[in-house]
């Protein structure tokens, strides 16, 4: 696998990350591409890596592209450049199914990192679960060794199980963050500090390292505290959308309080199983 040459299409979020991960796995990246030349080259001077921003000039008789694009860019993309037919072809996306290639190679796959990205941040790719799919047993067999070198964590996931988990990874993570700043402008209004909640984001966050998020879940839709649920959405009469938006996840956090307590058949305290990785 290392011997294979490995062209990275895209210059965004994921790239930045999967791109310096492919160095650190002692793989040979020899080319990055972006459809803008300014993001191309911030990418190829952060790696040493050459770059372009025309399509005609993308190596045309590499082992492995990967496309780090948007869904809506990548077979747009795929039918600009010129790729030899033995290449594998694989994509990054979280909901594009693996046989969107299917028109145009036999080999291809999916190499999908289930993380938030942003480029500025550091992250150790060996943390990052790799989801992979692949079009035969052999094209699989490749992809896991490609995986195993960038992560410690690398799992066989279906193109419809991966659109489930993607869809869960938007309410774990894009739906709380959009949360963190309803929290933020309700403080602000008040000459309040977002930083105030900092410490207990960062509880919230390490309790479910530790504990189902059942287990994990307080406040007072959870105790059942109707008094305090009064008062929060007195203070929010003045807009409907929160009100709403706040009596639909208390009512959520609520009915599944229920279910807990009506299922539970093990005490909270027990203990728990961890696995690291």
């Amino acid at each position: 696998m290392k011997d294979k040459r490995i062209v990275l299409l895209g210059a965004g979020n994921v790239a930045h990350h999967l791109a310096p991960a492919l160095l650190k796995a002692g793989v040979n990246l020899c080319q990055i591409y972006s459809r803008t030349v300014e993001a191309a080259r911030e990418l190829g001077m952060k790696t040493g890596i050459s770059y372009t921003s025309d399509v005609v000039a993308i190596y045309p008789d590499c082992d492995i592209y990967i496309f780090c694009v948007s869904d809506d860019a990548l077979v747009s993309l795929y039918k600009s450049v010129r790729i030899n037919r033995n290449a594998l072809l694989l994509h990054t996306s979280g909901s594009l199914p693996m046989n969107v290639f299917k028109p145009f190679s036999i080999r291809y796959g999916v190499l999908y990192p289930l993380q938030t990205f942003t480029k500025k941040r550091d992250l150790d790719f060996k943390e990052i679960p790799l989801c992979i799919e692949a079009s035969a047993s052999e094209v699989l067999s490749e992809v896991r060794e490609l995986a195993g070198l960038l992560s410690a964590r690398v799992e066989d996931i279906s193109s419809e199980k991966r659109k489930i988990l993607h869809m869960a990874a938007v309410f774990a993570n894009n739906f709380v963050n959009h949360m963190y700043g309803i929290a933020g402008t309700i403080l602000e209004k008040e000459g309040l500090d977002f930083a105030l909640l900092r410490p207990l984001i960062f509880e919230t966050a390490h309790k479910v390292m530790l504990l189902s998020p059942a287990n994990a879940q307080t406040g007072p839709a959870r105790r059942g505290d109707e008094s305090i649920l009064a008062m929060h959405k007195a203070l929010l009469k003045g807009d409907r959308k929160l009100l709403n938006l706040y009596s639909l996840m208390s009512e959520s956090i609520r009915e599944a309080a229920l279910r807990v307590t009506e299922t539970k058949t093990e005490p909270e305290d027990k203990p728990l199983m961890l696995t690291l990785w």
